[in-house]
């Protein structure tokens, strides 16, 4: 077979998206291949491991194939018809309903559905099940970020520019991103700003593959962004650094940031952070003397009980020095599930309708219900967010429809979430494969994988993509839509639910005409001509739009109804849980290079399972040497939730009063056994990067 024959596509794993085609073998033991695509200007060809290795998990040996169904006799898992099993979940939703409201069955979405998926969910729960109890995991990613982006400059997207005007910045500020690990084709960014003369600081209490890249490292203490930010912005006031004409003419909100900033002295924000006071000051002065420059953020500061003024802090650095609004210059979050962009804007959020409408804005409602062809006052309002809605499972909410999502892993607290699941009168999970959540379902849907379906993403700039289906699922299994559409006809609506991606995408555009999240003038020609179409993108005339998209957004005007952006005053404050006698060290958790979020996938993969074969607790060798313990010996961490066992993996790459745990791995070395569930006010995102912990050996246990 030629090589005309691969199709274009993108890779299934992060927010990149990275740009491959895939060629078909005809073997079910690995049904396609990859090939390079050096089309794509997001990675230029370039992929990580994942991304290379990605159709195993098409393999027959891997994923699911049909059906499953638990045996009231046995208990067991046992393989049934289409028919079987969707008839129980459609009883299982009807019977909940019934008996106990629509509000006692729960939806959970995940951040990699397609941008159709993610939208079709989100009506099923409103209009077929009439639940105001849906949210996503892509809460647990980027929410605090995009809570800020909200608070400033009046809309959230992941980033305001396009990934190729890093490397023509002067200077970037990257906190708690590890991107030669996370996304490594986009490391190249970073490389090529430094080829450029630009400068790069990043900030991360591990020195790791990034930070080795940088110009300037700081390590501050976890939980202590805020802080360091705060400092930084102090200086930039005291230094008179700030850009007054900026200020004045495009800002609002000044004063009182200021104030905010200054009770934060450079000397106080050491003693808090470890940070030296001249290590600040460098800082500051490669970050403002440069021309331009930027601000990227991940989930170090983001996942904390304040991630929402962490990250509105170093936005307000940005805005301070006139590095907003203005091309190569301004804040973006770099969003880390393949569609957690897309996943909030079109309606799988608690709180949210599609075109990232607000669902208690009555106009809003309005708009979505007349492209539904429903009375607005029929839709429920806001819901619980990811964590509220899985800790009440098994109470208030008896029934959970799970899409795409393996909470058992991934979610905080996650011994007492795995005990919420368990405790369900019912649930019912739509995957690939038989992750550790679907292996606790009553009814387990067998659902195509990427290369299989057609659909869009939207990537973390901003830029909606076109995967394209390149094989032919197995037999047995039935798309996401699919799905949908059957469960929906079971419970009464027959129409509205189609099964064709275009079809769902054109009502989608509809029902985000004029939305901040816009994708009326966007259509799959347009992306399949131009490399994806960077939102918003209106529809402006009859037929498609000949609105070009919005690669940049903010050089005008902000998205706040007076075109300016608000600075919000923050103040630090402690994180949830501080460390003390009993629980002296800090746990952080983070990704490894060759494993993806939960690695419900990508631990079935050998050769990625051969680089990263289980979890590790990283730690310095001055608490290895107080503990008693050598190199590869077992290590377990406790904390007030729980513990986790782990080998030791000792270094000096990191403070000495943290260890890192990497959050793939279920069993014993959960790490999401161990963290806070303690939420951020207004975002809900709990505090996955910041706890107390103990640790002790334990080379003896079974």
């Amino acid at each position: 077979m030629s090589e005309s024959t691969a199709v274009p596509t993108h890779c299934p794993y992060c927010a990149l998206q990275c740009g491959m085609s895939l060629r078909p073998t005809g073997v079910p033991e690995l049904p396609a291949e990859v090939v390079d695509r050096n089309d794509f200007p997001v990675n230029r060809g370039a992929l990580c491991g994942k991304g290379r290795t990605a159709p195993a998990v098409l393999s027959s040996r891997v994923r699911l194939t049909e059906p499953l169904v638990r045996c009231p006799d046995t208990g067991a898992l046992v393989p049934a018809s289409w028919e079987e099993a969707l008839a129980a979940v459609a009883d299982g939703l009807r019977r909940t309903r019934a008996d106990h409201g629509p509000d006692a069955v729960g939806v959970f979405g995940g951040g990699g559905l397609t941008n159709e998926k993610a939208y079709t969910l989100g009506k099923f729960a409103r209009l077929v099940l009439g639940t105001s109890q849906i949210d996503y995991n892509g809460r647990f990613c980027m929410s605090s970020a995009a809570a800020a982006h909200g608070r400033a400059f009046g809309l959230d997207r992941g980033m305001p520019f396009p990934l190729e005007d890093i490397p023509k910045t002067g200077c970037v500020i990257l906190v708690g991103s590890n991107l030669a690990e996370t996304m490594p084709p986009a490391l190249r960014y970073l490389t090529e700003l430094k080829e450029n003369g630009g400068k790069l600081i990043v900030i991360d209490p591990r020195r790791t593959r990034t930070a080795e890249q940088a110009d300037l490292h700081l390590a501050p203490r976890p939980g202590t962004d805020l802080a360091l930010a705060l400092g930084m912005l102090h200086l930039v006031v005291a230094e008179g650094r700030v850009d007054q004409e900026f200020v004045a003419t495009r800002t609002s909100g000044w004063e009182a940031a200021r104030a905010g900033a200054m009770s934060h002295w450079p000397e106080q924000v050491e003693r808090i952070t470890g940070v030296p006071v001249p290590r600040l000051r460098e800082a500051v002065a490669l970050f403002d003397d440069a021309a331009t420059g930027m601000v990227l953020t991940a989930r170090g500061p983001e996942q904390q009980s304040k991630g929402t003024d962490t990250v509105g802090a170093w936005i307000n650095l940005c805005l301070a020095t006139g590095k907003a609004g203005r091309p190569l210059s301004g804040y973006g979050c770099l969003t880390g599930q393949g569609n957690g962009q897309g996943g909030r804007e079109h309606g799988q959020k608690a709180d949210q309708l599609p075109g990232y409408r607000k669902l208690d804005d009555p106009a809003a409602r309005a708009h979505v219900a007349e492209v539904w062809g429903v009375d607005p006052t029929s839709l429920p309002g806001p819901g619980r967010s990811a964590y509220e809605l899985l800790d009440a499972l098994g109470g208030e909410v008896k029934t959970l429809l799970l899409m795409g999502s393996n909470p058992v892993v991934s979610a905080p607290h996650a011994a007492h979430i795995e005990g919420r699941l368990r405790s369900l009168d019912f649930l019912a999970v739509a995957d690939v494969v038989l992750s550790e959540t679907a292996a606790l379902a009553d009814v387990v849907l067998p659902v195509t994988q990427w290369a299989e379906e057609t659909g869009t993403m939207t990537n973390l700039e901003g830029r909606v993509l076109l995967r394209r289906r390149a094989l032919t699922p197995p037999s047995g299994v039935r798309s996401d839509l699919e799905v949908l559409h059957a469960l929906a006809g079971l419970l009464g609506w027959e129409k509205g639910f189609p099964t064709e991606p275009e079809e769902v995408f054109d009502e989608l555009r509809r029902a985000s005409a004029g939305g901040p999240a816009d994708y009326s003038g966007i259509s799959y020609r347009r992306i399949e001509e131009e490399q994806g179409v960077f939102w918003p993108c209106p529809e402006t005339g009859v037929g498609e739009s000949d609105h070009a998209g919005t690669p940049r957004l903010f050089l005008d005007r902000f998205a706040t109804p007076d075109g300016r952006a608000r600075f919000v005053p923050v103040v630090h404050r402690a994180a949830a849980e501080e460390t003390d006698a009993e629980y002296p060290v800090v746990l952080t958790t983070g990704r490894v290079v060759s494993q993806y979020q939960s690695g419900a996938q990508t631990r079935r993969v050998d050769e990625l399972n051969a680089a990263a074969p289980g979890p590790f607790v990283e730690l310095h060798p001055r608490v290895a040497d107080r503990l008693g313990v050598a190199e590869g010996e077992r290590v377990a961490v406790v904390s007030r939730r729980g513990r986790a066992v782990a080998p030791a993996r000792i270094t000096t790459a990191i403070r000495p009063d943290t260890v890192f745990m990497p959050f793939h791995w279920a069993g014993e070395g959960r790490a999401n056994t161990l963290v806070n569930p303690a939420l951020d006010p207004v975002s809900r995102m709990p505090e996955f990067k910041v706890c107390a912990v103990r640790l002790e050996r334990a080379v003896n246990d079974a």
